[in-house]
């Protein structure tokens, strides 16, 4: 038997609606990196772009376990000597960019290539619990019946 490779013309994509409400955030990220990539299909070509899209919804409720929503720290830096910036989860959620967690989260699990670039664009990611997405008609992906510990409860 030949290993099948998939082709541009093969591949059908969907999109799933996942609420992040109370859902760990390494879980979350963990499984949309999946979907991105199309590890859950069964043509799945590693160096093609057979994955589907992502729609996350209500990123500001997504659980950090443990005391990361305070002392984990996102670094950037502007480019200029001593420009290096920090922020912590809290911080961006209380300025309403709750969203930037999230993506994050999921662009550190895919690939550092031309491949994980464009795997990327087909995440979406919104604070609150509405996204213009219908016309994609999103299937919904209900974590917590997957594994009772992918939901944060109290």
């Amino acid at each position: 038997m030949k290993t099948y490779s998939a082709k541009a013309a093969d591949i059908e994509s969907k999109w799933y609606l996942i609420d992040a409400e109370d859902v760990v955030l390494g879980r979350l990220a963990s499984l949309c990196a999946r979907i991105l990539r199309g590890k859950h299909k069964p043509i799945f070509t590693p160096h093609v772009d057979c994955g589907d899209g992502v729609v996350v919804v209500n990123a500001e409720r997504v659980a950090l376990t443990g005391n990361k929503l305070t002392d984990k720290v996102y670094y950037r830096h502007t480019g200029y000597p001593g420009g290096i910036r920090s922020v912590t989860p809290e911080k961006l959620i209380a300025d309403g960019k709750a969203e930037r967690i999230v993506m994050k989260a999921v662009e550190r699990m895919l690939p550092k290539t031309k491949l994980g670039r464009r795997q990327i664009t087909k995440l979406r990611v919104y604070s609150g619990p509405d996204h213009p997405h219908q016309a994609q008609n999103p299937e919904r992906l209900d974590l917590a019946s997957m594994n009772r510990k992918n939901m944060r409860t109290g």
